[in-house]
């Protein structure tokens, strides 16, 4: 019924920057909120991002100020920009769609920090 693919993940140095991207597909509606996790081998996955359909946006401590959440309603897709990335940044990133009490996971996409 709904469809997340995420892309944009890939190698980038300490400092650097990257965009990913999730577009929605299926039953979408008008009310629902959308959202970045992100889970690094050996650790619980954690929220990192959330962005209402009006707009509102909230981060995690760790990538506050480096990271911004966006969406574009007439695409069903969504945005994470993120710099000034970290070494502890390294992580699977997920997106997420939330609509009447209901959850649905993409199948995320790999960033990786390193010099």
């Amino acid at each position: 019924q709904v469809q997340l693919v995420e892309s944009g993940g890939g190698l980038v140095q300490p400092g650097g920057s990257l965009r990913l991207s999730c577009a929605a597909s299926g039953s979408i509606f008008s009310i629902n909120n959308m959202a970045w996790y992100r889970q690094a081998p050996g650790k619980q996955r954690e929220w990192v991002a959330t962005e209402t359909n009006s707009g509102y946006t909230d981060y995690a401590d760790s990538v506050k100020g480096r990271f911004t959440i966006s969406r574009d309603n007439a695409k069903n897709t969504m945005y994470l920009q993120m710099n000034s990335l970290k070494l502890e940044d390294t992580a699977v990133y997920y997106c997420k769609l939330s609509q009447r009490g209901s959850g649905y996971w993409g199948q995320g996409t790999q960033v990786t920090v390193s010099s």
